[in-house]
């Protein structure tokens, strides 16, 4: 279960829908080691533990996007939009699922999505960064602007034959 929540594959079934980061349910099932059918059976028995922010059925507009991206075909496979689940979501269905196998499971689904926040957070911090950076050098522009001209001659320069710098032998030619 370790490797589960620290692979890429892991986090890369969590996807942006409507703004929110969330699983799909065959995603979801499969983690938690039941059927699909049998993950929403039990999320519509429960359904008052679901409000929306923690469930929302895709759109047939999003299912057929989504089947875009993921280039399946339009015949076979499901025929209605699946249920996407936000990280409360997620750990809601562990608990009206109650097997050892999906409680488990839901530490590792909430660390993915930790993980995912994270990776988030760094490259909102990196871009703040960068647009630092781009004032600075605004600031700096003329200057920078002049070294960068310099290397560019460098770079292009590279490639010619050069003429040899120093003394030469009276014996050598």
């Amino acid at each position: 279960m370790e490797e589960l929540a620290n692979s890429e594959n892991f986090i890369s079934q969590i996807y942006l829908i409507r703004g929110q980061r969330v699983m799909l349910d065959a995603d979801l099932a499969e983690v938690y080691g039941v059927t699909t059918k049998r993950l929403n059976q039990q999320v519509k028995r429960n359904i008052q533990r679901f409000p929306s922010a923690f469930m929302f059925q895709l759109t047939e507009e999003e299912f057929e996007n989504l089947r875009l991206q993921f280039a399946t075909s339009s015949w076979g496979g499901r025929r209605y939009p699946p249920y996407a689940f936000t990280e409360h979501g997620a750990v809601m269905a562990a608990s009206v699922l109650n097997t050892d196998a999906a409680v488990q499971a839901s530490i590792f689904v909430v660390k993915a999505f930790v993980q995912m926040r994270n990776v988030v957070g760094l490259y909102k911090e990196l871009e703040h960064r960068l647009t630092e950076l781009e004032g600075q050098f605004e600031e700096q522009g003329g200057k920078i602007d002049g070294i960068l001209k310099v290397l560019r001659r460098f770079v292009k320069s590279g490639g010619e034959e050069r003429k040899q710098i120093g003394f030469k032998s009276k014996e050598g030619g």
